[in-house]
């Protein structure tokens, strides 16, 4: 499993949310408290959005407390949104191009979770995606499979859906040719404006999300777990749920569940 912090609303430090906290993003890296694996060293990234669509990416495999380059830039860049992410392997190799987040054109994309078995039918899920996308295949991982397929099915017209059928389609190979758990899913992507968020799981084990709104500014943060593990208003997401915030401070939570 991984952990990742991701933030929208009035620009601040990335350090703010990624390095600062008591529980950080560095933090979790050293001693999660809410996944299965305590360590999260394989790997490290962030995007942010600024004046361009596209967004800044900065991935490389260094473990997050020993990166120093993560620490320079999260403290020089300012940025109103942005997604940070360390990593877990679940079984690909720790390389810098399957760490998160992904990015394709003004869209970004980090995952937490598995699909159960992928390896069994990693070669299937490819043929899926088109010709058109297959170039941004970089890495062998389910997370960046599942990002090319959500565009594939029109995530930028409609996310929920390109999800729902995206999630649908992986699920249902792991119940033919994978394994158990088929799919658990705690997923932050966005295209520069708004900032998504899906938890889901087919089972009763959905990776945990948080969100909670700044008190010293007009923002709010979306994460695996607390940034201060003793600080009130963080609320968690319900599982099945599928979530947009906006950079005025508005959210909307909904049902979320695989098109099959």
């Amino acid at each position: 499993m991984c952990r990742w912090a991701a933030y929208i609303g009035a620009p601040c430090y990335l350090e703010d949310v990624v390095t600062r906290p008591d529980h950080s993003l560095i933090q979790q890296s050293i001693q999660a408290t809410e996944c299965k694996t305590q360590t999260n060293g394989d790997g490290v990234g962030l995007a942010w959005y600024d004046s361009r669509p596209e967004p800044g990416i900065y991935r490389d495999t260094h473990p997050a407390w020993s990166d120093p380059n993560l620490r320079s830039i999260t403290a020089q860049v300012k940025s109103g949104l942005f997604l940070a992410h360390v990593r877990a392997s679940t079984g690909t190799a720790t390389s810098r191009n399957n760490c998160h987040p992904f990015a394709v054109r003004n869209w970004s994309f980090m995952h937490n979770g598995q699909v159960g078995g992928f390896e069994l039918f990693r070669r299937r899920a490819d043929m899926l995606i088109p010709d058109s996308l297959y170039q941004e295949r970089k890495g062998a991982t389910d997370s960046e499979v599942l990002f090319l397929l959500g565009l594939t099915e029109g995530l930028e017209d409609n996310p929920k859906e390109a999800m729902q059928i995206a999630v649908g389609i992986l699920q249902r190979m792991s119940r033919e040719r994978g394994t158990t758990p088929h799919m658990r899913l705690a997923a932050a992507f966005s295209d520069g404006e708004t900032l998504y968020a899906v938890r889901y799981a087919s089972d009763e084990r959905a990776p945990t999300i948080y969100h909670r709104e700044s008190d010293s500014r007009k923002g709010r943060a979306v994460v695996s777990e607390p940034l201060v593990a003793a600080e009130d208003g963080w609320e968690a997401i319900p599982a099945g749920s599928f979530c947009r915030f906006h950079k005025d401070g508005s959210f909307e939570i909904e049902p979320f569940r695989p098109l099959t």
